[in-house]
């Protein structure tokens, strides 16, 4: 399957590939790196997940980018557009290993999904769905130039009993202060 590529200063965003999925399973069983986006997951589960984003791209066109840190070689995460059904909206999420927490990434390479995904996608908003104690990427969507919005939403089961708040703005918000988002 084919699909872009994208390159920041530090790493390549490109569709997941089968050599991605140890790096993958590693980090869903991670119960730190996976407390925020559903939870440790045997590897049989975190393989469900892996396929579900690549048929994403399939079936969508779109969906999370495996995060490549170009130094490396090294898989050190996923982010990207996500907009599963029943979801609240044009989501860039991220999620990076725990190793590489506080370099970044996270910024950088959602600043770089946010744009393919306003020149691509014909989205109006970028959102991204929070849980309300996790500060770590309260702080990334506000160096994207994000808010918290003032609705509530609830994801799709299996998930719908975990609050999230909708934090995002609009593309005109984004271009209008896109050249402040650090890199």
């Amino acid at each position: 399957m084919s699909g872009p590529t994208l390159e920041t200063p530090r790493l390549l965003l490109r569709l997941p590939r089968a050599e991605d999925f140890d790096a993958w399973a590693a980090f869903m069983a991670d119960e730190e790196s996976a407390r925020f986006i559903g939870g440790h997951q045997p590897r049989a589960v975190a393989w469900r997940g892996f396929t579900s984003v690549a048929g994403a791209w399939q079936i969508q066109g779109f969906a999370m980018f495996s995060v490549i840190e170009k130094a490396t070689g090294r898989w050190v995460g996923r982010l990207g557009p996500w907009q599963p059904e029943g979801w609240p909206g044009t989501e860039v999420g991220w999620s990076i290993v725990r190793e590489a927490w506080g370099l970044g990434y996270a910024v950088e390479g959602s600043a770089a999904a946010i744009d393919w995904a306003f020149a691509n996608l014909g989205w109006d908003e970028v959102i991204h769905t929070i849980a309300p104690e996790n500060h770590a990427s309260q702080r990334v969507a506000i160096k994207l130039g994000s808010r918290k919005l003032e609705r509530s939403a609830r994801l799709p089961p299996p998930f719908e009993q975990a609050a999230v708040e909708i934090w995002g703005q609009t593309r005109a918000e984004w271009f209008a202060q896109r050249a402040k988002v650090p890199l």
